[in-house]
């Protein structure tokens, strides 16, 4: 009950994208530079993570999903598969530290964060940035609008491939987490330039080293 009192009285203030729109295209510009430069110098991981998960033999190398994106349209994300074909024959489920539904090439794949290396054709097309939201599932999103209407704000922009609350809070395997992640997306909304941008992504390539 406290928590809906608290969402009340936010939702009364807008967030809005802090980048004028010079800023917006020259972040667009950056992230096909980035895309590209990625797709390109890291074709060789690409190919070691197709091989391992080819031999290891369990679905396609490929995973995507139907995620929601800026405007509120949906897209198909791309990853490389990390979970059993089956992980979700009883619906959708949060990804949880030790995930029993991880295969051993796959757990690996996260630890690296390598299986997100596919999103940079999402990036490409348009569908993400670089830096940006993590792109949920409407599921889930119906589950955290209940809670912070907020919600609704990021998709005045792209969904990103990292963001500084996937750096600082991780994996979101509860609602409580979802909800600060949702916090800090909007801080990041409010005081987005491009400096912040590569930094994050600088950050970002640290951790995966």
């Amino acid at each position: 009950m406290q928590t809906k009192t608290v969402n009340r009285r936010t939702e009364q203030r807008e967030v809005r994208l802090a980048m004028k729109p010079w800023q917006r295209i020259m972040k667009r510009v950056l992230d096909i530079l980035c895309a590209l430069v990625g797709l390109i110098f890291l074709s060789p991981i690409f190919l070691a993570a197709y091989i391992a998960l080819k031999l290891q033999g369990d679905g396609p190398v490929i995973f995507s999903q139907e995620r929601i994106g800026r405007s509120g349209k949906p897209f198909r994300i791309f990853k490389f598969r990390t979970m059993h074909t089956d992980a979700e024959a009883d619906g959708p489920q949060l990804y949880t530290e030790g995930d029993s539904r991880l295969t051993k090439v796959g757990a690996f794949l996260r630890d690296h964060h390598i299986d997100e290396l596919p999103q940079f054709w999402n990036v490409l097309v348009g569908d993400m940035s670089m830096v940006g939201y993590r792109p949920e599932r409407q599921f889930f999103i119906d589950q955290i609008m209940e809670q912070d209407p907020r919600y609704r704000y990021l998709f005045q922009m792209r969904p990103g491939v990292t963001s500084e609350a996937t750096l600082y809070n991780g994996y979101t395997d509860t609602m409580e987490k979802m909800l600060e992640r949702l916090n800090m997306d909007l801080r990041y909304m409010e005081t987005a330039t491009l400096r912040k941008d590569i930094l994050i992504m600088l950050k970002t390539f640290g951790v995966m080293a």
